[in-house]
């Protein structure tokens, strides 16, 4: 008889143990996406969109961020938009012959299949054109990406300090008319 009794309580026990851990699962797995700063679209992964602070009067800022293409099938970044400008366009930055050239792309940025590009200050980048207002450290902005095979995904630009994130690329000395330290 004890012994029946104490299996049931070990039952219980692990029944409510059990329901715990899932249930602490559950919250850890429901709170992730607020700290990823991450976002899916198709085969794509869209990883810590961000810009700039700017200072006030400023017109123009820089977007970034990496796509990793995880699919079989390449694809295109078409068109951007950012809540805060009147316009997004994708820039490429490069130095040839020690001159330094911004062009748009107008047919867009190839995502190779099973590869990553970085938008990054002196690379690719997003042109956020005829800003609204000054970007502060801190804040965020949202906006979208629309890719020819993925569709359109919502995200949310992080406004960093003049160095970026701390995993980003070295900041250039030409960035759009947006100073650096």
């Amino acid at each position: 008889m004890i012994r029946h009794i104490m299996s049931h309580v070990l039952r219980r026990a692990e029944d409510r143990i059990g329901f715990a851990i899932l249930a602490t699962a559950l919250a850890l797995f429901a709170v992730q996406p607020a700290f990823a700063h991450d976002y899916k679209v198709g085969g794509l992964e869209i990883g810590h969109p961000w810009s700039r602070v700017t200072p006030a009067g400023a017109k123009v800022a820089g977007g970034y961020l990496a796509i990793h293409n995880e699919g079989k099938d390449a694809d295109t970044l078409l068109a951007a938009t950012a809540d805060v400008a009147g316009r997004v366009e994708i820039h490429e930055m490069a130095v040839k012959d020690g001159i330094m050239t911004m062009r748009m792309l107008p047919d867009g940025l190839a995502v190779p299949a099973g590869g990553e590009v970085k938008l990054a200050p002196g690379g690719y980048h997003l042109m956020l054109m005829d800003l609204k207002q000054p970007l502060k450290e801190g804040e965020s902005f949202k906006g979208s990406l629309t890719f020819a095979k993925a569709g359109k995904v919502d995200v949310e630009f992080k406004v960093e300090g003049m160095a970026g994130p701390k995993d980003a690329p070295a900041a250039h000395s030409h960035d759009h008319g947006t100073p650096t330290n």
